[in-house]
This record gives C-alpha cells, sequence and structure tokens, in this order.
C-alpha cells in the first residue's frame, strides 16, 4: 500500500520516463525504483511494475546495470520473501544481455532474492530459472548460470540436485570458452555446498576438465580453484589430488598460468599442508622464482618470505636464497622491487647467523640498486632486520648506505630516509644521532623540493618528542634560529613552519624565550608570504604561550600586520586576531 498522504503513482508517468529520449532522465527513474515500488504499493508492484520492467529490458547498458541492482533491493516492496519469486524475471532476461557488467549485477542480485527466499520457492521458481539459463541458446545466459548453482543446489531434491551436478558438469565442457571460465570461476562456491561423497567424484571431474583446458584464460581460473577445493579436501586429499595440479600449472606453457601459480603460491601451501609444500613444492617454486618471464619472477619474488615462513630454515637457505641471490641482480627492476618489498622479512625467518652471513650482503646490494622503488622498499622494513640483529650491527653494516641515501638525487628516496629518521634515532640513541644524523637533518630543511622540506620540519618535532625539550634545545633550537635569516625566501618559510610544529612540544618558557622574538622578528620581512605565515604561526601559539603574551605580544604584531599593502598579509592577520578573539570570550 502506498504511505499515508502519498498519491498512487501512476504507471503510465514511469512509461513515459523510461521511454524518454534522455538517458539521465530515465537513470534517474530506475534509481527511484524504490520509490515508485513504495507509492504504487505492493500489489501495483507486482501486477504493474514487475511486469513492464520485463517487457522493457532492451535499453542503454547503464539503464539495465542500475535496473539489475534496483530489481535485487524490491522484496520489501512486492510482499516479502513469500512474493519474492515475481522477482526473477526481469532479472532472468538481464542474465541474457551481452554487456558482462549487467550480467554481472543481475547474478548478484539474483543471488541475494535466491539467499532469502523460502525453500519450497526455490524448487518451484528458482531451480527452473537456473536449468533454463544453463541450456540457454545464447552463451551469455550459460555464463551467468554458472554463478547461480551454489544458490540453486542446497535446496534441491536429491534427483534435481543429481541433474544440477550433471549440468555443471556440461558446462565445465561447453562450447564456448567464455562458460567454461565462468565455470571455472565458480566451481569453488558450488564445491561448497556439494556434499562430501560427491566432492571426489564429480566435482573433481569437472576439475580435471577445467585443468586440461586447452584455453590458458581457463586453466589460469583453474588454479584458483585449487585453492578453494584443496580447503574442501584436507591436506591428505589435497596432497594427493590437487598437488599434481599445481606441479602441472607451475610448469605451464602459458606464463599467465605459471603466474597465477606464483601469486597463488601461499595459499595452495596452505592447503597441501606443510609436508607436502616441504617435499614437492620447494622444486616448483624454485622454477618460478627462476622463470624465463619477468612477471612470473615478480609474483614468485613477492611471495618468498610467506614461503620460507612455511619451510624450514636449512629448506629455504639452502635452496630458495640462491634464486634470491640471483633476483637481486635480476634484470627487471620490477623483479628487484617486488624482493626488496619482503626480504627484510626473512630475517626473523632465518635468525640471527643465517640474517648476518645470507642476508646482509643482499641487503647491501640493493641498498645501491639504481632504481629508486628497490631503495625505497629496503629502507621502509629496516627495522624488522633490527629486531633480528641489533641496532649495533645494523649501524655498522647499513648506516653508512643509508647517509648516502640520503643526499640521494631521487626526492622520493631522500623523502623515506627522513620520515625513517626518528624511529631510527630512538634505536640508535642520542649520542649516535648527535653524531651521524643531526646534520643531515639541518640539511632537510634546505631541501630544493618542498616536499623534502615539508617532511624534515615535521621531522624535527618528531625528534624534540623522541628526545626531549632540553635536547632539542641545546641540539636543534640554535640551528634551526639561525637558518630563519637565510637569504631565500622559501626556507625561511620552512623554518616559521618548524617553529610552528615544535613550540607545542617545547613549552610555553622555551616558546617566549627563544621562538616568538625570531617570529616577531621575522613579521618585518619585505617578502609578503613570510610575513602571512608570521600570522599563521602566532595563531598556533595561542593555545601554547599565555593569555598575557598573547595580548602583550602576539596581538599588537598582528595589528601591524592587518595594515600591511598585501591582502593575504591583512586577510591572515584578521583570521589570528579573530581566533585570539574566540579565546579570550571562551576563558
Amino acid at each position: 500500500m502506498a504511505a499515508a498522504g502519498e498519491p498512487l503513482y501512476p504507471i503510465v508517468v514511469l512509461i513515459d520516463e523510461l521511454k524518454n529520449e534522455d538517458i539521465q532522465l530515465r537513470l534517474n527513474s530506475i534509481r527511484r525504483l524504490s520509490t515508485i515500488a513504495r507509492a504504487l504499493g505492493e500489489e501495483r508492484t507486482r501486477k504493474e511494475l514487475i511486469p513492464f520492467m520485463i517487457e522493457n529490458n532492451d535499453d542503454d547498458d547503464e539503464v539495465l546495470l542500475a535496473m539489475a541492482e534496483a530489481v535485487g533491493n524490491l522484496i520489501p516492496y512486492v510482499g516479502g520473501v513469500e512474493h519474492a519469486s515475481v522477482l526473477l524475471a526481469p532479472l532472468e532476461g538481464l542474465c541474457s544481455v551481452e554487456e558482462s557488467s549487467v550480467r554481472e549485477k543481475a547474478v548478484a542480485s539474483l543471488c541475494q532474492i535466491g539467499s532469502q527466499m523460502r525453500e519450497s520457492d526455490l524448487v518451484e521458481f528458482f531451480v527452473p530459472l537456473v536449468k533454463r539459463l544453463a541450456v540457454g541458446e545464447w552463451f551469455t545466459a550459460r555464463v551467468s548460470s554458472c554463478g547461480l548453482f551454489h544458490i540453486a543446489y542446497p535446496s534441491a531434491p536429491e534427483n534435481i540436485k543429481n541433474e544440477l551436478r550433471t549440468i555443471y558438469g556440461q558446462l565445465c565442457q561447453d562450447d564456448m570458452p567464455m562458460v567454461r571460465r565462468a565455470a571455472a570461476t565458480n566451481l569453488g562456491k558450488f564445491a561448497a555446498t556439494v556434499e562430501p561423497s560427491h566432492l571426489k567424484t564429480n566435482i573433481m571431474s569437472m576439475f580435471g576438465d577445467l585443468t586440461q583446458d586447452d584455453q590458458d584464460s581457463v586453466r589460469l581460473l583453474a588454479v584458483e580453484g585449487c585453492v578453494s577445493i584443496g580447503k574442501l579436501l584436507g591436506p591428505q586429499d589435497c596432497a594427493s589430488q590437487i598437488l599434481p595440479d599445481i606441479i602441472n600449472f607451475s610448469q605451464d606453457k602459458s606464463w599467465r598460468v605459471r603466474y597465477m601459480v606464483a601469486n597463488q603460491l601461499y595459499d595452495l601451501c596452505e592447503a597441501v599442508g606443510q609436508e607436502a609444500t616441504r617435499t614437492e613444492l620447494v622444486p616448483a617454486f624454485v622454477r618460478l622464482l627462476r622463470d624465463n618471464e619477468a612477471e612470473v619472477r615478480i609474483a614468485a619474488a613477492g611471495k618468498v618470505t610467506k614461503f620460507c615462513a612455511i619451510v624450514n630454515p636449512e629448506i629455504s637457505i639452502q635452496h630458495i636464497l640462491p634464486c634470491v641471490k640471483e633476483l637481486s641482480n635480476d634484470s627487471s627492476q620490477h623483479v628487484r622491487s617486488a624482493l626488496a618489498s619482503v626480504i627484510m622479512g626473512m630475517a626473523p625467518v632465518l635468525g640471527k647467523d643465517g640474517t648476518i652471513d645470507q642476508l646482509l650482503p643482499i641487503f647491501l646490494s640493493l641498498l645501491k640498486d639504481e632504481f629508486p622503488d628497490v631503495r625505497l622498499n629496503i629502507i621502509s622494513k629496516l627495522d624488522q632486520v633490527n629486531q633480528v640483529i641489533g641496532i649495533d650491527l645494523l649501524s655498522q653494516s647499513l648506516l653508512p648506505a643509508i647517509v648516502e641515501l640520503a643526499e640521494d638525487k631521487h626526492w622520493r628516496v631522500r623523502l623515506a630516509i627522513i620520515e625513517y629518521i626518528p624511529l631510527l634515532a630512538s634505536q640508535l640513541g642520542v649520542q649516535f644521532f648527535d653524531d651521524k644524523l643531526g646534520a643531515l637533518c639541518m640539511q632537510w630543511l634546505k631541501d630544493k623540493v618542498y616536499s623534502i622540506r615539508e617532511a624534515a620540519a615535521n621531522n624535527v618535532k618528531r625528534l624534540a618528542e623522541e628526545f626531549g625539550p632540553e635536547w632539542a634545545m641545546h641540539h636543534i633550537i640554535p640551528q634551526v634560529l639561525e637558518m630563519i635569516n637565510d637569504p631565500h625566501y622559501l626556507y625561511r618559510m620552512t623554518i616559521l613552519s618548524a617553529i610552528s610544529l615544535v613550540a607545542p612540544v617545547l613549552g610555553s618558557e622555551i616558546t617566549c624565550s627563544k621562538l616568538l622574538p625570531v617570529i616577531v622578528t621575522a613579521a618585518k620581512d619585505r617578502v609578503p608570504n613570510i610575513k602571512f605565515t608570521v600570522a599563521k604561526v602566532l595563531q598556533s601559539l595561542i593555545s601554547v604561550v599565555d593569555h598575557s603574551v598573547v595580548e602583550n605580544t602576539i596581538r599588537p604584531c598582528l595589528v601591524e600586520l592587518t595594515n600591511d599593502p598585501d591582502v593575504d598579509v591583512r586577510f591572515f592577520a584578521n583570521q589570528a586576531l579573530r581566533a585570539i578573539d574566540q579565546v579570550m570570550m571562551s576563558t
């Protein structure tokens, strides 16, 4: 029924809107479908709206996509789950259209509706729909049907279950590769609903057909099936029935299939269990690490650490590390980058001795790689090595390379080093930081790249938080304040930004005695950018210093800036003054 006070929505208006030449108008109409259905009421929605949608499914793909999504949400507007079956017909038509995104959305909506339908309605309406689609003349219908079996199967009587398994087996052998791909993609979901007795017979027979398919696009989808079906079988059955297929896939003539094996390797190892991984999959993984195709080596390199965590350190050192050393000098920069993103994680796996003997030389090699992303990936994971070998050995082995990278010509590498410095400083201690890294932190404040200067200003704050106000007063503030007179105005702006960030850490006393006089002096700078930055910094100090300082020092400075010839300086000065007034009113 329509809501109280809401007029019945005339179906003729919807017809006019959906036949309008303006696609946007048609889209808006479809997107208001639930509103229209509520206005029509449950009975009129079932008897007028749904039949109209069945007859008018020949439209622009964008409109059909919106329709496929909207229909899936109409159960409350047709009278609840007892009438949900009326929504199947419009979606069935959409399951056969040419545009794949429309079909996928229609299948998703059918699954959404089917999961809510009563068991008797599933048998009476949903199962026949699946069977019709599965034997449809157009391959598009058969493709769509593959995604619906897992909804239809559990509620079906035994004789219909036998029929559904037979039909799915036929889809796995369909003449059209697109249908076989859909069958391979959805086999895992279907298998999860099938009884264990049929899993090892019917399902494994279908899976066998897909693994032997002459299309590599089907076989690579079967690789994903190895994981989902393997988890259903359990490690022992998986090792006997799935493992041979995995090994064959790792040597497949198509690099795309081998790539899929490398990409899914960790999940495959979990499915077959540790013992089978150590005895059978190590040689397969070594082949993938040494594959002729760079894409395969990239995928395999990214799984090195996870794979080594499954097998024991001895196997890793004997079989995997020789390949890792080769990959660290691979001709493809993307392979080296993939390796660098995970290799630091091998340190906890191999332990202290294995890391020192085997991994450190590889780390140093990758830290000197000509490709910036390789160096970045190593730098970002240094803490994983520190936890294993300790900071003393880490600083002796890797810190010289890190200091060299701090002056790297690629600004992203310098940025990565800056972001890592506070953590490194906390691990190294104050003395080591002052001796080796302190000068670098000051140097970054005058970098040519804005992002570096910005990160360096944040770095000053984080170091002050790490080592305390007293340390910052003696080691950071004098050097920072010295730079406020730099002839380049961009560097002077960076120093003002650093002061604004570090002031809350240092506290009111140091801010008033050391920082505020410098800021007030900078308010007389000849460059407008400096002056409006001063206004913003003074505004940030309102919450740091006492009210008396605000009134006696900050406010007069800002009032003077409100008379500046530059409009931006006047704007930020007035904004800061308003902020002062608000604070004073609230106290």
